[in-house]
């Protein structure tokens, strides 16, 4: 896939009161633990560390891309984001508004920011016709009903299809890409500012996805949205993204422009997962898998770096020290990783 045009200074909202240089959303401290009970008195047994400590933003106009392996809290973390899940501890900034009790109420959170979960049948109500499941936040809002019936047929159209044929359908009467358009429409109904998509193309056949993703980048442009778009696939993600994090384990290992991150992953993580990239060529067909073993159990994850217990580089300060994720290269490439901490004590970090 060829890589997108960077990000475009996002249009003029009434909405943006700090100007395009302040972050749309900032997320300090995101955290999030499942406790495990058992037993018929149900006490607690142990707690799954699903979100442990997440610290990133999300800059207006961009597409923020969120990979990392299965379990390693992404989608958690875009529940939490949400509020569809309660954090254990967070601080949520969106667009210098502080979300919470005498801040931003999350009613006008959600109206800022929607979600497209990966799973578009499940995600729409199978008793509603396509109109009223696009049309019933702004129903809901008090707008009128010959007012959401215009506004459904003109996003049924902005997501190409059309509001004569589908608008009366219900779900299961649409494919799976069609479905997703509706998920689209739906979210746009609200008139968001941040879209966060969770695998939304990850269930759609190639030909479909590639459809799908080019209406996300022309919807972007059109009317000046910001994505976090979460995916396990890293092709699609190079794609689509202006900026990329990584996650393991619960933690953000790499976070950077995504040409920085693709070209020179600093962790051994990333550079995992790079290399496990599907090669058409033959010739760079790899024999060695690039990663060993199955991550740790998140009930009880690794003292020091998480990722030591599969990391070719481990050795001993890695398994006392949390590597702090800090710049790499740049200010705007950051890793956790103690091979690139000066004073760290790891035989390669600098002096």
């Amino acid at each position: 896939m060829a890589r997108t045009a960077p990000a475009a200074a996002p249009s003029l909202d009434p909405r943006d009161r700090g100007g395009p240089l302040q972050p749309l959303l900032i997320v300090n401290g995101l955290v999030k633990h499942f406790p495990i009970r058992s037993g018929p008195m149900g006490r607690r047994t142990g707690t799954v560390h699903a979100v442990d400590g997440v610290s990133f933003h999300v800059t207006k106009g961009e597409v923020l891309g969120v990979v990392g392996e299965s379990g390693c809290g992404k989608s958690t973390m875009a529940r939490l984001l949400m509020h569809l899940l309660k954090a254990d501890a967070a601080e949520l900034i969106l667009d210098g508004d502080v979300v919470g009790p005498g801040g931003l109420a999350v009613g006008e959170l959600r109206r800022q920011v929607q979600m497209v979960f990966q799973d578009s049948h499940a995600s729409l109500n199978p008793r509603m016709t396509i109109a009223d499941c696009i049309g019933f936040a702004p129903r809901m809002r008090g707008a009128s009903r010959r007012e959401v019936a215009r506004n459904v047929d003109q996003l049924l159209e902005r997501v190409g299809l059309a509001p004569g044929q589908f608008a009366h359908r219900y779900p299961h009467e649409l494919s799976g890409g069609q479905r997703q358009r509706v998920n689209i429409a739906r979210a746009l109904a609200q008139q968001p500012r941040l879209i966060i998509l969770d695998e939304a193309v990850s269930a759609l056949d190639k030909s479909v996805e590639a459809q799908i993703l080019n209406l996300l980048v022309s919807l972007k442009a059109e009317l000046g949205l910001t994505y976090m778009f979460i995916s396990h696939d890293l092709n699609v993600v190079e794609y689509i993204s202006d900026r990329i994090l990584v996650m393991y384990l619960g933690k953000v290992v790499e976070l950077g422009p995504v040409e920085a991150v693709y070209s020179r992953p600093r962790h051994p993580y990333t550079r995992a997962l790079l290399a496990s990239k599907p090669s058409h060529d033959p010739r760079k067909r790899t024999l060695a898998p690039p990663i060993t073993g199955d991550p740790p159990n998140p009930i009880n994850p690794p003292s020091g770096c998480r990722f030591r217990t599969r990391c070719a580089f481990a050795e001993p300060v890695c398994e006392r020290t949390v590597p702090p994720l800090a710049a790499v290269d740049d200010a705007q490439h950051a890793a956790a990783c103690l091979m690139h901490q000066p004073g760290s004590g790891h035989s390669e970090a600098p002096p």
